[in-house]
């Protein structure tokens, strides 16, 4: 029985090594085109902004609405960025007071289910980064729209802007060098407090 060494012709070896840079090349170039198309049919489908919303508007947990939130919200920023491109600004519009409505659902149902921010500070931590990522939205948004479209996205800004800071209060509510709001029980006893000791 002949050896596999048998076999060998040293004129296959020489056609080998000559073809070497360029296969090596095509076999690269192949299995980055394989790697590409499976990834790309592996890839869950991206669901559109109408499921999200419905998704959304069941949810009731604080922190679940506020992590759908984030996919919600980035798929309203895409949705925008379209219309945006075909000039169509009632849409634009229309997308940012739903996102502002969104936000403002999902603060309300954190407050509900998880009233103490600093000890369940997840939820509340994830809608403050996406209202600041929604904020710099609106921006751009004001800045590339016509000047008639732009007051009610001014209020859709002011709105926003009033919900990061109650999440910001809502997250550190005991911030050093800032002084208490007087209660008005407490005001009476301040004003005697103060006639008492100017008196001799």
């Amino acid at each position: 029985m002949a050896s596999t060494a048998a076999h060998y012709r040293p004129e296959e070896d020489a056609r080998e090594k000559t073809l070497t840079p360029a296969k090596k090349a095509r076999a690269k170039a192949a299995t980055a085109l394989i790697a590409a198309i499976l990834c790309l049919g592996s890839a869950r489908p991206v669901e559109d902004v109408a499921q999200l919303q419905a998704r959304f508007d069941q949810e009731k947990d604080g922190n679940r609405k506020a992590k759908l939130m984030q996919k919600l919200g980035d798929a309203q920023f895409v949705q925008e960025r379209e219309a945006a491109k075909t000039n169509d600004y009632l849409t634009v519009g229309t997308v940012m007071e739903k996102y502002r409505d969104n936000v403002r659902q999902t603060l309300e149902a954190l407050k509900k289910t998880h009233p103490n921010a600093e000890k369940h500070s997840s939820g509340y931590k994830q809608l403050e980064i996406h209202v600041g990522r929604g904020l710099r939205e609106i921006r751009d948004v004001i800045l590339a729209m016509p000047e008639p479209y732009r007051p009610p996205m001014h209020l859709v800004e002011q709105d926003l802007k009033d919900m990061d800071m109650e999440l910001l209060r809502l997250l550190f509510p005991r911030r050093p060098g800032e002084k208490p709001l007087p209660s008005s029980s407490n005001a009476p006893d301040a004003a005697d407090k103060e006639k008492t000791e100017k008196q001799p």
